[in-house]
């Protein structure tokens, strides 16, 4: 296990998780309580503990560990480790995780063993996907390119239908085509709502001539997808061609960028001086893109303000937006892996402007 390096790195005999989704990457566990403590030299010492409701669950998705079971289970797993201070007489735990509150009850269960601060190594290995990951994404992709024809071919954007009848629809649809759930709230923005980068769906009805943001996501197997289509209704006025082609241009360098060893900060530039140039330097207020996985936003980050560089096999986003206050925006995004050489594109849906 991967992990067990980090955790030697940090100089801890065990790391106790109690994140439920390191959880879920780290064993395939997928219930509402557990705790898990993963020790640095083998399995024989890793305990997994949830609760009775979950004990069936537990044996078919946890076969390998010693199992244990309380609904306290991360006070029930420091209490078995300060029973054998010799093994794990240093715990590290994952304090971006855990309250002052939680703290001061896992320092009770804990007596007899130092718990030391241990942030963010499980997430350090979750941004880099293996193919098993990368097949999860794809699916829940496809899932919601699949959506996105279905609502179009059947007629469900047309003027009179509101914001949340459109989101309601296509979530429906996501489920139909193999999704688990939405990937977070649709958002579906017409007309002058275009123009607002993250707004959320009313009754507004759609009309002739309106620009329609729709950014929606679907899940398979815990993997989330995000993609940004901006459609138009009827013929599309000069400027809104214009806006929209100038968003394509900008999300095409960006895309371009992606690749391995890259600074996160200078992809998020190829985007965002083509939109500069063009004089909307203002008019596009948030990051290029973030990671996608078993949460839709997870690190890396893709901004003019990020740190870090690109590997193969991270997740990302690329989701350049203009948007003009009180006559519409665009956005267009695209869930993509960073190979070597050119990115892999998982949402496939055309870019173009479709007129409806």
């Amino acid at each position: 296990m991967a992990l067990r390096g980090l955790l030697r790195a940090a100089d801890v005999d065990a790391l106790l998780v109690t994140d439920l989704l390191n959880i879920r990457y780290l064993t395939g566990f997928t219930g509402s309580n557990a705790a898990l403590l993963v020790h640095a030299a083998d399995d024989e010492r890793s305990l997994f503990c949830t609760d009775g409701r979950y004990t069936a669950q537990a044996a078919a998705e946890v076969p390998d560990l010693e199992r244990v079971l309380d609904r306290a289970s991360a006070q029930a797993l420091l209490g078995r480790a300060a029973a054998h201070p010799d093994r794990y007489r240093c715990t590290g735990f994952e304090s971006q995780h855990v309250s002052v509150e939680r703290f001061d009850e896992l320092g009770a269960a804990a007596e007899g063993i130092e718990l030391r601060r241990a942030p963010g190594l499980v997430e350090r290995l979750r941004v880099v996907k293996d193919e098993t990951e990368v097949e999860a994404l794809r699916t829940a992709c496809a899932a919601a390119d699949r959506a996105l024809a279905d609502l179009l071919e059947h007629g469900g954007l047309r003027p009179g239908r509101t914001e949340r009848e459109v989101a309601r629809d296509l979530e429906n649809r996501m489920l139909d085509f193999g999704s688990e759930g939405a990937s977070f709230p649709s958002i579906v923005a017409a007309g002058a709502n275009s123009a607002i980068p993250h707004h959320r769906p009313t009754g507004t009805p759609l009309a002739a001539g309106d620009l329609v943001k729709l950014d929606f996501g679907a899940v398979v197997d815990g993997y989330h997808s995000d993609m940004t289509r901006t459609v138009v209704l009827g013929e599309p006025a000069a400027w809104q061609r214009d806006l929209h082609e100038l968003v394509h241009t900008a999300q095409a360098a960006g895309c371009a960028a992606v690749r391995p060893a890259a600074e996160v900060v200078a992809v998020d530039r190829a985007a965002r001086k083509v939109i500069e140039r063009a004089g909307h330097a203002d008019e596009f207020s948030h990051g290029l893109g973030h990671g996608v996985g078993l949460q839709v936003h997870e690190a890396p980050s893709l901004a003019a303000t990020a740190v870090g560089t690109l590997a193969a096999g991270m997740a990302v986003t690329v989701e350049p937006g203009v948007y003009l206050a009180g006559r519409g925006g665009v956005r267009i995004e695209d869930t993509l892996v960073v190979r070597e050489g050119t990115p892999e594109l998982l949402t496939l849906s055309t870019k173009e402007l479709v007129v409806v």
